[in-house]
């Protein structure tokens, strides 16, 4: 999960198929606050712009949040998506102000409205918008386990590429969830450093049916602790001794 022009290009550097814009890293790392749904819509696409811009030929895929509000904005959302150059975009139905899907409090709007956003995202794609469509949900911790199998299958049936529920919480619901949906791809969210769902290896994942995996924070939480460790330093008149030849 990239969140910027330097991390977009190391990804597709280090040789990873995709990548995918995080937008609780892009919160941190442009506004160093928390993923509350503060970032805007045009902010999304022109961060995104930028790390298309410093990689060469890796397919990213943007988290569109909510698409920023009713079906007409999901729509436009989805084709500034696809204008801006993103492979991809992943599309929720928490409520808007949105947050984080590991933290307690979580919100979803109605079932038939979560069923026409993702409706509406794939009918943005009629004509030349050729994008991904991630639906993700996280009415298990909402409503229950049973009403995100449920809200899943609906938006494969609409026609999402991949489905995704958010903060499963034991391998027995992520295996039910790889058995019971059926139509569309699915995504797994490893959240590093304390999340819900356990942290399971791609390899892991892929026997239990999954075809996309993230790991959200690994490249922010590295960075932080790097640009942490290198303050220390610097304060007390030391050069980090990590950092790379200029050359590089």
């Amino acid at each position: 999960a990239a969140y910027d022009g330097i991390s977009a290009k190391l990804t597709e550097s280090a040789g990873f198929d995709f990548g995918f814009m995080s937008g609780f890293s892009v919160a941190g790392a442009r506004l160093g606050l928390p993923d509350t749904g503060l970032v805007s819509y045009g902010e999304m696409v022109e961060q995104g712009r930028q790390m298309i811009e410093a990689t060469s030929t890796m397919p990213l895929i943007g988290d569109g949040d909510t698409g920023h509000g009713n079906a007409m904005n999901v729509i436009r959302t989805v084709q500034g998506y696809a204008h801006a150059g993103f492979s991809g975009i992943l599309i929720e139905d928490q409520v808007w102000p949105k947050s984080c899907g590991h933290v307690r409090g979580k919100q979803v709007i109605p079932r038939d409205e979560a069923i026409a956003r993702i409706q509406a995202a794939c009918d943005a794609r009629k004509g030349n918008q050729d994008i991904v469509i991630v639906a993700r949900t996280d009415a298990k911790q909402a409503v229950s386990f049973e009403e995100a199998l449920e809200r899943a299958q609906a938006f494969a049936d609409q026609g999402a590429d991949v489905v995704f529920i958010d903060a499963l919480e034991t391998v027995a619901e992520m295996r039910t969830f790889c058995a019971r949906v059926a139509g569309a791809h699915k995504m797994a969210n490893m959240l590093e450093g304390g999340g819900k769902t356990p942290i399971l290896k791609p390899q892991e994942l892929e026997e239990m049916g999954f075809k996309l995996v993230a790991y959200p924070l690994s490249l922010l939480g590295v960075s932080i602790r790097a640009m942490q460790d290198a303050l220390v330093a610097l304060k007390r008149g030391d050069i980090p001794n990590t950092v790379p030849e200029f050359s590089e």
